[in-house]
């Protein structure tokens, strides 16, 4: 399931609507992102822009890659856009299989996919002006490896 949403997420309430549907869930990989201050300014607040035809069906086709890779009994990724503040959650991924193993790397894919390959623009406003957030080597790194 995608959901790609203003208004914040309840964690516990999201993986329950999923485990409770299905018994044969053994393991959930979850990754829960939040707005952090970062190290060298006072991280006011970040906006997160998309545009939502292209988001959507772009977190489906990096969904359905990771049903492809792993396999997987469901998975969830919730991305919220707009305005948010330090503190704030921005996202969460979470993977359903009947172990472990296929639930922990399914998360870890998504994740390290949707860092680069989801189509959201993000604008930092702190103490030393607004910046456009830029795709980190790292980043980039870490979905080259799958």
């Amino acid at each position: 399931m995608i959901k790609v949403q203003k208004q914040d997420f309840d964690v516990t309430t999201e993986i329950k609507n999923i485990t409770s549907l299905n018994k044969n869930i053994g393991g959930t990989g979850v990754f829960i992102g939040n707005v952090r201050e970062g190290n060298n300014s006072n991280l006011q607040s970040m906006t997160l822009e998309h545009y939502p035809i292209m988001t959507e069906k772009q977190l489906e086709k990096i969904n359905n890659e990771a049903k492809t890779r792993w396999n997987l009994i469901d998975s969830l990724i919730i991305h919220r856009y707009g305005k948010l503040y330090p503190g704030d959650q921005i996202v969460l991924v979470a993977t359903f299989s009947e172990h472990r193993t296929n639930a922990l790397k399914a998360c870890e894919f998504l994740i390290d996919w949707l860092k680069t390959k989801a189509p959201f623009w993000k604008l930092e406003e702190s103490d030393k002006g607004n910046i456009w957030v830029e795709e980190k080597t790292s980043d980039i790194d870490a979905a080259n490896k799958w």
